[in-house]
């Protein structure tokens, strides 16, 4: 006799057919299925409420019930599945039990058991101070991760291995996130700022038009190849609105503010050559070109206003002064930022990174949200976020008195110094009213006046990553300055701990500076 098994829908019975025993299984059940949810696994509280339970026919879903460490749970019919949402178990190992009555009487039911365990403690993250000894990398990133599976830094999926992480990133962010993840998906993460060090500076001012003017470029020449300068700052965008060499930013060409005074890749090669680092002096929102030709277009919000809506002058003349709150503005300098680094400056120098000085009450920046202070420290987070990538370091000039009349001019030192590489403050003695610090006579004190400005700096700048590098006084202005008054300088700042300087004279002639070699 011979034995044959046929799958049916129906009832297991056999039959006997011409000579043949037939069985016939019933097959039909609920099909009952449990996703995201796998034995063993660890999840979070809030993983519970991902967890659904199917069966191959929805109409189905009335049979089934539902327990968690074998009491009864109130699971939600949603659509044609069932969620546990809004059941949050605690921390520690559980059992959930899915079963779901056959339709067939006779036949047994389907059920289906996960054990798994709740985990909603994230991880411990602490990650060591992160800093840099340049822009242009390597950066190492280490910590502590008690907890964690893994750590991840930006994009890069680290180890942990004893509680601890370590990685080394090629390139420098402005800042970094780190996120410590354990297997239940818990998650710690701190945005940690990346600190990287001032190399430091030896400088003397040079403009565009001075660069290219032999008389004035060679004596700076001599003083680097006698070790007197280490570096040389040279205007990319001056007080004029003018850019030196023949930019390409677009809106620079269609406004006519590019200039051929220097070739920057030819002067960047022959200072590079000769040791010397090169800082891009970038003049920000005092810019006569752009704000001429934006008003005479209409594009009227992208200077600085007074009440009647009229342009902001003073004593800088009229269209002088951009509106540091109008966007296209702050486009427009961070691309020339961004071209001066990925051509080769090793730094970007703002100045007139500020409001015009005067009444506030009688001036309107269209746009501006919040305060102007806080506007310009936003303005040099977002370039530093975009010149760090290149390699480029960032400083802003600030105003002297910006140590303690910071609204004066929108320049809040302890906030904007958080933004930048370093804070260059011109405490030209020169520019100090009498009794300033307690220095009665500040232009014929510049010892005085400069140790006690400079240690101001110093401690407004504490904790915030940024060093202080001061701008000092090489020319004269009532008082004269020679090799005695420089000097004089220098070794003030020197003495409160801040061997970099720039020195400035318009003129761009330092034969009486009396700088004597490192």
């Amino acid at each position: 006799m011979k034995r044959v098994l046929i799958p049916v829908v129906g009832v297991v019975v056999l039959l006997l057919v011409a000579g043949v025993v037939v069985t016939i299984v019933h097959t039909r059940g609920v099909g009952l299925a449990v996703t995201d949810l796998d034995d063993g696994s660890v999840i979070t509280p809030s993983g519970v409420e991902r967890v659904s339970i199917t069966t191959a026919d929805p109409d189905e879903l009335h049979r089934v019930s539902v327990q968690l460490d074998g009491q009864p749970v109130e699971a939600r019919r949603e659509g044609g599945r069932i969620t546990l949402a809004g059941l949050r178990p605690a921390e520690g190992a559980h059992t959930l039990s899915v079963r779901a009555a056959n339709p067939m009487p006779w036949l047994p039911d389907a059920s289906v058991e996960r054990a798994f365990s709740v985990d909603g403690t994230p991880p411990s993250l602490s990650v060591d101070a992160v800093e840099a000894d340049s822009p242009r990398g390597p950066l190492k990133v280490t910590g502590a991760a008690e907890g964690a599976d893994n750590v991840t830094v930006g994009d890069q999926r680290v180890p942990v291995r004893d509680g601890r992480f370590e990685v080394s990133l090629d390139a420098v962010p402005d800042r970094v996130r780190v996120a410590a993840n354990d297997a239940a998906g818990n998650t710690q993460q701190q945005d940690v700022p990346v600190r990287v060090t001032h190399p430091g500076m030896r400088a003397v001012h040079m403009s565009a038009t001075a660069w290219a003017t032999p008389e004035l470029r060679d004596p700076v020449l001599a003083l680097a190849r006698e070790g007197r300068i280490d570096t040389v700052q040279l205007d990319i965008k001056d007080e004029s609105g003018e850019i030196g060499y023949d930019s390409q930013v677009p809106l620079a060409r269609q406004i006519g503010a590019t200039r051929n005074y220097y070739d920057p890749r030819a002067v960047l090669e022959e200072l590079h050559g000769l040791g010397l680092r090169v800082v891009g002096r970038l003049v920000a929102f005092r810019d006569p070109v752009l704000g001429k030709a934006s008003w005479e277009s209409g594009a009227r919000d992208r200077l600085a206003q007074n009440t009647s809506g009229a342009p902001w002058s003073a004593h800088y003349g009229e269209y002088a002064f951009t509106n540091f709150a109008n966007q296209e503005v702050r486009d427009y300098n961070t691309a020339i930022a961004e071209e001066a680094a990925e051509l080769g400056f090793d730094d970007v120098l703002y100045d007139y990174v500020r409001r015009p000085d005067g009444p506030i009450g009688q001036m309107s920046f269209p746009g501006l949200t919040g305060t102007p202070e806080q506007s310009i420290a936003d303005f040099l987070r977002d370039n530093r976020a975009v010149l760090r990538p290149l390699g480029t370091y960032l400083g802003a000039s600030v105003f002297g008195i910006a140590a303690h009349s910071g609204t004066d001019i929108a320049q809040d030192i302890p906030v904007l110094a958080k933004h930048v590489d370093y804070v260059a403050p011109m405490v030209y003695p020169s520019h100090w009213g009498p009794g300033e610090y307690g220095v009665g006579n500040p232009d014929a004190q510049p010892y005085d006046i400069v140790k006690a400005s400079v240690a101001d700096f110093v401690r407004l700048t504490e904790g915030t990553g940024a060093t202080v590098i001061p701008w000092l006084q090489a020319f004269s202005l009532g008082h004269h300055y020679g090799p005695g008054e420089v000097q004089a300088q220098v070794a003030a700042s020197r003495d409160v701990g801040v061997p970099s300087f720039l020195l400035w004279n318009a003129a761009c002639d330092y034969g009486s500076a009396g700088l004597e070699p490192a």
